[in-house]
């Protein structure tokens, strides 16, 4: 790969936002958006439909009609008062359970969502909008996501979401002190590569040693250095949690909690990648032909300049939907 590839890359994608952070060639650094619904940083009018007998929270119903969590009530706004918040943290879908979007009063002016591109902006990061990432990379990224699993040499780490904490586990045939030095560095390129952000924990091997656990502990500042966080040093049961600030659904939480989505977006890549000037064939499970939005649809029709067919076979995996040309 050409150290050429520096800095963040974007695809605006249909139904999908996506963005790699290169360091010479190498992907680094991953995140995703689904535009469409509430977003951190978004300034919208609601209305508030339930509020805490003398507390000052509450539901609030946008113009959409998705509903987010309200802090920091004046006293004198009640039920069924219309006022303006700032959302303070996407919807998050966990086991068992959906977590409402949340958000403060303001009195600051309407805004619409920050793209993917915008929030990097306002973060100081350079970033260049493309058409399309280099072969294979966002495949890699989402491959990995996807199952949750790293593997480096010597062991591997998995990544499990939980409505407490998103847990990284770290296992291998190394000897413990080597595990966990190299497990650290691993469990802080999973961090960036997912995106994982709010409270994690990771699960190192046991070390009896105080050095031993101060030198994986350095290991992880290296790894982790520049990423806004807090976090503890290892227990002696080799436990470490991080907390960092929560704004958006992580990649893990993306394609574990709503896979038929991600699917569908992922598909939807394909089709538009796709060479050739004919029709386009579009053969996925048929739940993911079911997710496919019409307006989706028919965006792919007006990004490609193609017709599009579409194909259900009920053997495939969901994830593993392809796109061809075909003959008129």
């Amino acid at each position: 790969m050409p150290d050429i590839l520096q800095g963040w890359l974007i695809e605006q994608g249909i139904g999908e936002h996506r963005a790699l952070l290169f360091d010479k060639g190498e992907v680094v650094a991953a995140k995703v958006d689904w535009p469409g619904k509430l977003s951190s940083g978004q300034i919208a009018d609601a209305i508030l439909i339930a509020r805490v007998t003398g507390g000052t929270r509450g539901t609030l119903r946008f113009a959409s009609g998705e509903e987010a969590l309200v802090s920091r009530l004046p006293r004198d706004i009640a039920e069924g008062a219309s006022f303006r918040a700032l959302i303070t943290r996407a919807a998050m879908s966990e086991h068992g359970r959906f977590k409402r979007a949340q958000a403060i009063p303001t009195q600051n002016a309407l805004r619409p969502a920050p793209t993917l591109a915008e929030c990097l902006r306002a973060e100081g990061e350079s970033l260049r909008i493309v058409r399309h990432f280099p072969q294979g990379m966002w495949e890699e990224v989402i491959a990995d996501a996807w199952t949750g699993q790293i593997t480096f040499t010597g062991g591997a780490l998995s990544v499990s979401p939980t409505p407490a904490m998103t847990l990284i586990d770290i296992d291998g045939d190394l000897p413990p002190r080597a595990l966990a030095l190299t497990g650290a560095s691993a469990a802080a390129h999973a961090i960036h590569r997912f995106d994982l952000t709010g409270s994690i924990g990771i699960d190192f091997p046991t070390l009896d040693d105080k050095t031993d656990r101060r030198a994986v502990d350095a290991a992880l500042a290296a790894g982790l250095s520049g990423w806004p966080h807090e976090r503890t040093a290892m227990n002696g049961f080799g436990f470490v949690q991080l907390v960092a600030r929560l704004e958006r659904p992580s990649l893990i939480h993306r394609l574990q909690r709503d896979p038929v989505g991600a699917a569908a977006r992922l598909i939807l890549r394909r089709g538009e990648q796709e060479p050739g000037a004919g029709p386009l064939l579009i053969t996925a499970h048929p739940s993911v032909i079911a997710a496919i939005r019409p307006e989706w649809h028919d965006d792919l029709i007006r990004r490609t300049g193609r017709s599009i067919r579409w194909r259900e076979d009920s053997a495939l995996a969901i994830e593993a939907g392809f796109a061809q040309s075909v003959s008129a």
